[in-house]
C-alpha cells in the first residue's frame, strides 16, 4: 500500500527529465562564459587593456569571441567555438583562423582582411568558413586591434557569429 501511495504522488509531482537536462546544459553554459570572462580578463589584465572599451562581457553572451596575437595567432576562444566550428579551443590554440577557411572562402575578401591586419585597423567581413566536420558556413566576423595603456596595438580581438539569414 505505501508503495502504491509513493507510485501515486512520483505520478502526479514528478519533472520530466528533460527538463532536469535543460536545466543542467544552462548551469553549464553559464560556467562556460563565467570561465570565459575571467580567461579574457586575465589577457586584459596582463597587457593593460582598457575592457570596459571592448564591451566583451555583453558581446560574449551571443558571439564567439576570437583572440590572437599580432601574427594571428590563436590565444583564447570562447567556449562558443565548438557549436560554431565543431573544434574545441584546445584545438585551435597557437593556430590562425586560417585554419576555417578553404576553396569557397572569397580571396578578395582574405586580401582586404590581411590589408587591415597589417594596417591596424578594424574590419568586418562575412566569409565563407568551414567547420571541423567539412560543412560551411557563413561566419560574420567583426575585428579589431587591441592596444594597450601606451597606445601599442598587443593583439586583434574578433566577435563572431554564424549568419543565419544565408
Amino acid at each position: 500500500m505505501k508503495n502504491k501511495n509513493i507510485d501515486d504522488f512520483l505520478e502526479r509531482n514528478s519533472v520530466p527529465i528533460l527538463a532536469w537536462d535543460f536545466h543542467y546544459e544552462y548551469v553549464n553554459e553559464l560556467k562556460a562564459l563565467s570561465a570565459d570572462l575571467k580567461k579574457v580578463s586575465q589577457i586584459s589584465t596582463e597587457f593593460t587593456w582598457d575592457e570596459k572599451k571592448l564591451n566583451i562581457q555583453e558581446r560574449i553572451k551571443d558571439e564567439v569571441v576570437l583572440v590572437t596575437d599580432l601574427d594571428l595567432r590563436i590565444v583564447f576562444a570562447s567556449s562558443g567555438i565548438k557549436k560554431m566550428t565543431g573544434y574545441r579551443e584546445e584545438e585551435i590554440l597557437g593556430k590562425t583562423p586560417k585554419m576555417f577557411q578553404g576553396p569557397a572562402t572569397s580571396q578578395k575578401d582574405l586580401r582586404e582582411i590581411r590589408d587591415a591586419v597589417k594596417l591596424k585597423i578594424p574590419f568586418e567581413k562575412t566569409l565563407e568558413n568551414y567547420r571541423k566536420n567539412g560543412n560551411t558556413y557563413k561566419c560574420i566576423i567583426n575585428a579589431f586591434p587591441v592596444f594597450n595603456l601606451k597606445g601599442e596595438a598587443s593583439h586583434f580581438i574578433a566577435f563572431e557569429k554564424q549568419d543565419l539569414s544565408a
